[in-house]
């Protein structure tokens, strides 16, 4: 099996390193046969989103335009992170060659051909409720987005992936713990539930009973599972694909 994953991470788009994260998922996936991308990203506060996404989406087009010399498929793309690198994940995969993001290599392919995002946050704007004290939205406007929510809303729903979610999205596989305390879990069922009403590939999705946020970090019985079945769901995207290549060669 030969495709490529890149693992987009971070801590609240203000700390991390690739170093330190995915590395469960990444070693599983390279000794079956992929070949992994860890990518680093500028953070916060320096940073100012969507310099987050810009990078994810560079990394993307270096990935397609030199993964072959590294024995990748560069046709077949998975991106996969936790946490703010779950919503950077769910982002790139709606957003694919979107111009926005993609200031001064707007002709770049940045489509991917699955998404597989960790306890990711899928909503800048709280349309839940599930925060009453708005504190995430103050950070947001303070570190991250740097405006305010309540005269720059649209700025929050283009940076959230429930307001993102298409039809052509890719095959997603959405990851949470049901004892998360950073990332309400609600938000990822409505995510994946958003994607099902909407997407016309498989959508998958997986709520760990008892687990916490970043809970597959550290090697532990619940991350082998989770990892397995992870590289079956890359497996059985990349066999679609492949013979959805076929198909459309032979017509």
């Amino acid at each position: 099996l030969l495709g490529v994953c890149t693992a987009a991470g971070g801590l609240g788009w203000t700390i991390g390193h690739k170093r330190q994260q995915a590395l469960p998922l990444m070693n599983h996936l390279a000794a079956r046969g992929w070949v992994c991308v860890a990518a680093n990203y500028r953070l916060s506060p320096r940073a100012t989103f969507p310099e987050h996404i810009v990078d994810v989406k560079l990394a993307i087009r270096w990935i397609r335009e030199h993964i072959s010399e590294y024995g990748g498929d560069a046709r077949f793309l998975a991106v996969t992170g936790g946490s703010a690198g779950g919503h950077l994940t769910a982002l790139a995969g709606l957003t694919a060659n979107d111009p926005e993001y993609q200031p001064g290599f707007e002709n770049a392919d940045t489509r991917v051909q699955a998404a597989v995002p960790f306890y990711g946050v899928y909503d800048f704007t709280d349309r839940q409720g599930l925060d009453p004290r708005r504190g995430f939205v103050r950070f947001l406007e303070r570190i991250v987005i740097k405006k305010k929510f309540a005269t720059e809303r649209e700025a929050f729903e283009r940076a959230s992936p429930m307001s993102r979610v298409r039809s052509d999205a890719p095959p997603f596989f959405v990851i949470h713990g049901a004892l998360d305390s950073l990332v309400p879990v609600q938000d990822a069922r409505h995510f994946a539930a958003l994607l099902r009403s909407q997407s016309q590939a498989p959508v998958c999705y997986a709520e760990l009973s008892h687990a916490q946020h970043a809970f597959e970090v550290f090697h532990s019985l619940r991350t082998r599972n989770i990892v397995r079945g992870v590289d079956r769901f890359l497996a059985a995207a990349y066999a679609a694909w492949v013979a959805s290549e076929r198909s459309r060669d032979a017509a």
